[in-house]
């Protein structure tokens, strides 16, 4: 790309210019909630708030992954770039259709971007995250009901994308790997002549990966793009646009199957599907976002997200097993499936003395309409053995299975009060209402029968004490709490309670040095109302259900010398079953949480010298033995992971990266699901970049 032009004063003009905007932020002399990250740490965050704030004055777990690190790691996904948090891991990719994770040890299967949460009547985005116009990646710990309405209790995962910049920019990467993996992306960004203050970026991605799994001559692809704008028509008003375009065309992969308690491993290319099992997809984000400054203390923002998308499916998916456990049962599924939201935020910011103490409030609505329907037939097909599986069975005959409609329409209002309070302490408030309707119907040959809109309603609080006795140290304690609709079908009740969660949660953060944040935390986590299956097997729900997790955490990132930098985390975790319907598992542990976990990612630049330019980093990833189901029928062992990375810069515009991953070759359950469901981690895998940029 332009990163070649032959032009090496303007170039080194332009690095220059970039690196200064990185180092200030946008407008402020600062970074910025959504400006570029300079090294590994952040400093600043609205994910947590809705307000730009300092980390340290967050009285909840906040760790940000910036894009250097996604960069230097060279993460393909979502799932890679999280896991260097403390306390979070993979939790399947349902069957390679998206991202999936357990968050203090409660899963997640949504996210949001630029602080909009995907459509919330789908339970799962339709493809996996492109990490192509991905500026940093937060997660908030714990329950984010607050701000952010419906949710699980383990936390929040929130996307910020790059923003386009006047200063003219281009990146562009070829890649190539194991197993043969095949990869271009790139953002080029600019003003857009004739209109002053007005900018646009393009981001894009291609990839084909036909991985290690057995799908015969099969390939993953996804292509990805991703245009974005930011004007500014005077000096106190911003707009920002930014539209996600994904298109997936990938292989349905069970992964492994669980006997006898465990999952062999002998075999991690082990496919007991069929090539022609195939998953398409398509997911399209637009967010518009308006921003006002009556003067220096208040603030209007508009922001609107409007989604859609679906997918096709043909599979088959393992049901059990014959009477002497040597072969796999199966079935054909079809399922064609489509979305489409919206979601409106208006938002006022207030700064202002009152009582001698300084307040930032925020007051806010959001409206959120979401519908999706899927359409699900079922067939036969034959067995195969378990230990030698084989292609070339035909899907039998289908039937319907079910029909579902989903629609569900939420208002919320929320109110968040940022209080100094002086003396180095610091309180924040909040409280949410959300009220609407959620229509849930699931037509089956059996059932017909169309059931009423099912009332919502759930109040939300939130409150939190930060206090810094010195400069670099920061102590805080909190509560927070989670809201989120039962989508389950409950046996005779129209309108079930919500899911609920509440979090206590203490923790501190030192700044070892101006640029290395060292935190951690210890809190507690309860999840009411969970709807289990009826024992009884009407195929109905029952909600009588709690977990419970609690543990403790710490996390490091920045840089601890001149050309060493440092990103990870470790935890401690004990999540269980705490009432059930069936008390036979009360006490059992939830489903993919390991006791201990920590992951750790290190590179070292030489700046001068005959060495010059050459980056040197090295990662090892820890996760501890996992239960694969409610049940604690089978278990994962632990596993640790080796990586490493040499990298050269070139000169200014080029950098050539050789990333390694699993060196000691280690045969692991990087995601168990459920028994047959069990996702294995890769092998030693070699991958090769060449990056240019201006």
């Amino acid at each position: 790309m332009a990163a070649g032009s032959g032009a090496p004063a303007l170039a080194q003009e332009a690095e220059t210019a970039l690196r200064e905007l990185s180092v200030t932020g946008i407008g402020t002399g600062n970074e910025t909630a959504s400006s570029p990250v300079v090294g590994y740490r952040a400093s600043r965050s609205a994910t947590a708030t809705r307000t730009d704030t300092p980390l340290r004055d967050v009285p909840q777990s906040v760790q940000v992954v910036p894009r250097e690190v996604i960069a230097d790691r060279q993460d393909q996904r979502l799932t890679d770039s999280v896991t260097t948090v403390s306390n979070v891991q993979p939790a399947g990719t349902l069957q390679g259709r998206t991202d999936t994770f357990v968050i203090r040890g409660f899963n997640t299967q949504t996210y949001a971007i630029d602080g909009v949460l995907l459509n919330q009547a789908s339970n799962f985005y339709t493809v996996q995250r492109d990490l192509a116009d991905v500026e940093r990646i937060e997660v908030l710990k714990g329950p984010a009901s607050v701000l952010y309405g419906r949710g699980e209790p383990g936390g929040l995962i929130n996307v910020v994308t790059r923003r386009p910049s006047l200063v003219p920019s281009a990146d562009a990467s070829v890649q190539g790997g194991s197993f043969g993996f095949r990869r271009v992306q790139g953002s080029v960004s600019a003003p857009v002549a004739g209109v002053e203050g007005l900018a646009g970026r393009l981001s894009f991605s291609a990839q084909t990966d036909p991985t290690f799994r057995n799908y015969g001559d099969r390939e993953n692809i996804r292509q990805f793009i991703a245009p974005a704008f930011t004007w500014n028509p005077t000096p106190d008003t911003r707009v920002y646009f930014v539209g996600e375009f994904t298109k997936q065309d990938s292989q349905y992969d069970e992964g492994l199957i669980a006997r006898n308690g465990r999952v062999p491993l002998d075999n991690v290319a082990r496919f007991y599907g069929e090539p022609y099992s195939r998953y398409n997809a398509a997911a399209n984000f637009g967010l518009l976002r308006v921003e006002h400054d009556f003067n220096e203390n208040l603030m209007l923002r508009q922001v609107i997200s409007a989604q859609g998308g679906g997918f096709d499916l043909l599979a088959t998916r393992a049901t059990g097993f014959n009477n002497n456990n040597t072969l796999v049962m199966r079935r054909s599924t079809t399922v064609t499936s489509s979305y489409a939201s919206v979601d409106s935020q208006t938002e006022l910011v207030g700064k202002f003395d009152l009582l001698g103490l300084h307040h930032t409030v925020l007051v806010g609505f959001e409206y959120t309409n979401g519908y999706r329907r899927s359409i699900t037939n079922q067939g036969s097909v034959a067995s195969v053995s378990f230990l030698n599986p084989t292609f070339g069975a035909l899907p039998g005959a289908q039937s319907l299975q079910s029909d579902l409609k989903q629609k569900n329409e939420l208002n919320g209002l929320y109110v968040q009060d940022q209080i100094d309070l002086g003396l180095g302490l610091q309180l924040l408030v909040g409280v949410r209402y959300d009220t609407g309707t959620q229509f849930y119907f699931s037509r089956t040959p059996s059932s017909r029968t169309i059931p009423p809109d099912q009332d919502l309603s759930g109040t939300s609080p939130r409150v939190g004490l930060v206090y810094r006795p010195v400069d670099p140290l920061t102590l805080y304690a909190s509560y927070s709490t989670s809201f989120k609709p039962q989508t389950a079908n409950v046996l005779n009740v129209s309108n079930p309670a919500p899911e609920t969660g509440d979090q206590y949660e203490a923790g501190a953060r030192l700044d070892l040095n101006p640029a290395l944040t060292l935190s951690a935390a210890a809190f507690r986590i309860t999840r009411n109302n969970v709807a289990v299956s009826d024992p009884a097997n009407t195929g109905y729900s029952i909600i009588t259900g709690q977990q419970r997790s609690e543990g403790v955490e710490a996390d490091i990132a920045g840089q601890i010398l001149p050309g060493w930098k440092i990103i990870g985390g470790v935890g401690y975790l004990d999540a269980s079953i705490t009432k059930d319907v069936n008390t036979a598992i009360v006490g059992n542990k939830l489903t993919a949480v390991p006791a201990f976990s920590g992951s750790l990612w290190t590179t070292y630049e030489f700046s001068e010298g005959p060495l010059r330019g050459l980056g040197l980093g090295f990662g090892a990833t820890h996760v501890g033995k996992r239960v694969g189901d409610l049940n604690n029928s089978y278990t994962v062992g632990a596993y640790t992971r080796l990586d490493a990375a040499i990298y050269y810069d070139i000169d200014q515009n080029y950098r050539f990266a050789v990333n390694m991953r699993n060196l000691t070759n280690a045969r692991y359950i990087e995601q168990p699901f459920n028994q047959f469901n069990n996702m294995p981690g890769a092998p030693f895998s070699v991958l090769a970049t060449l990056t240019a940029r201006m």
